[in-house]
């Protein structure tokens, strides 16, 4: 998915010592018909969870007048894209030629690597379209790879009180065969009415409560829909309580504190200002670093890149997660 704002801002993504609840933020996806979602990721007081650097979370939405997703040709660089669907089915093509389908319990992971560009657009059969759309920032290291794409639908794992969809890493015995270039954890947690679920964790790794549906108090606090709540470093376990009498869905996410600086401007995750500005500079060139989709038929043919602040972009220094006492 798209950062489709017409001005982005620019995301000096750093940890942080904070330690709380997050809100999301409204933006539309696309034009001025365009479903809504709710941005939780980056904040200024939290950018990153690990190396999870953008969420977003959109629906239900009821698409049957005609106006689903529909976001066109865009590139990335840096970074792995997660789709997850609840509800719904869209069309992912993309310039390494792959052409596959976000369905509901599946994931699809892109890697950008050093760069691809890709569209998404919900099928003419998706009656509701929900779902969340993550990003994770590659190492400096692994950051100029190829690119790449991967498909896995995680078998749903119970335990006394909820279900577990494990699509990345480790939990509750739950592996997933996805390959990942820093250590993470992502998984939909569906707990059951009044359940209260200790979950082992790894005390290595921040962690992210991401709230979809229903009522959840996690780390201390109480959620809303599309809020983020964040544990740091240090905790073995993470504890949820759903206080309702209907079921909750969550999605959570987690990772070692991700330990370099980095940029990250509209669709692209960078180290400095000139590397952002030399992407923008090849994606309007029509480079072959991006390459072309083939099949997408929309009203334009690709997104064109919005201009570049009139300021230099700068990382900042990446603190350490604080434990929760």
């Amino acid at each position: 998915m798209s950062n489709t704002d017409i001005a982005p801002a620019e995301v000096a993504c750093a940890a942080s010592a904070f330690t709380g609840l997050l809100h999301p933020r409204e933006v539309p996806l696309g034009g001025p018909r365009a479903i809504r979602v709710r941005r939780t990721l980056p904040q200024r007081e939290r950018s990153l969870v690990g190396a999870w650097c953008f969420a977003d979370h959109y629906g239900p939405h009821d698409v049957r007048d005609g106006v689903g997703m529909d976001v066109p040709p865009h590139p990335h660089t840096g970074l792995q894209t997660v789709s997850w669907l609840f509800q719904g089915e869209v069309t992912h093509r993309d310039s390494a030629g792959v052409h596959a389908m976000v369905r509901p319990g599946e994931l699809n992971l892109m890697t950008a690597g050093a760069g691809i560009c890709h569209s998404e657009v919900s099928t003419a059969a998706t009656t509701v379209l929900h779902g969340v759309q993550l990003w994770v920032a590659l190492p400096d290291a692994d950051r100029d790879t190829g690119r790449d794409f991967a498909h896995y639908a995680p078998q749903p794992v119970a335990v006394p009180g909820a279900v577990l969809r494990v699509f990345l890493g480790e939990l509750a015995g739950s592996r997933s065969p996805v390959h990942t270039f820093t250590p993470l954890l992502g998984a939909q947690v569906d707990l059951e009415p009044g359940a209260r679920v200790d979950l082992d964790i790894d005390p290595s790794f921040e962690h992210g409560v991401l709230l979809d549906q229903g009522g959840l108090e996690t780390a201390g606090t109480t959620l809303d829909v599309a809020d983020l709540a964040f544990q740091g470093i240090g905790c073995n376990v993470l504890s949820l309580h759903n206080p309702g009498d209907a079921s909750t869905r969550a999605i959570l996410l987690g990772g070692p504190p991700f330990g370099e600086e980095l940029v990250m401007w509209w669709n692209f995750v960078g180290r400095r200002h000139d590397d952002i500005a030399e992407y923008r500079r090849l994606w309007q060139a029509r480079d072959a670093r991006f390459g072309a989709v083939d099949g997408y038929r929309g009203a334009v043919d690709r997104l064109p890149a919005p201009p570049l602040p009139n300021a230099t972009l700068r990382p900042r220094p990446n603190p350490n997660s604080e434990r929760i006492t």
